[in-house]
């Protein structure tokens, strides 16, 4: 279950890295809302399976 966790933590990663980079481009701010609404959840998923699986 550390692969599935882990990818989860990765894509959540490389998501808040396209968030910074939509904000440097001035990027529509609706773009940016879900942009962060995807990585919070990416994020919130790997973080709980490597706490209940561990």
């Amino acid at each position: 279950m550390n692969g599935s966790s882990t990818a989860l933590i990765v894509i959540g990663l490389f998501l808040v890295g396209g968030i910074i980079s939509f904000v440097r481009q001035q990027m529509p701010k609706s773009m940016i809302t879900l942009l962060s609404i995807g990585a919070v959840m990416c994020l919130a998923a790997g973080v709980l399976r490597l706490e209940v699986w561990s």
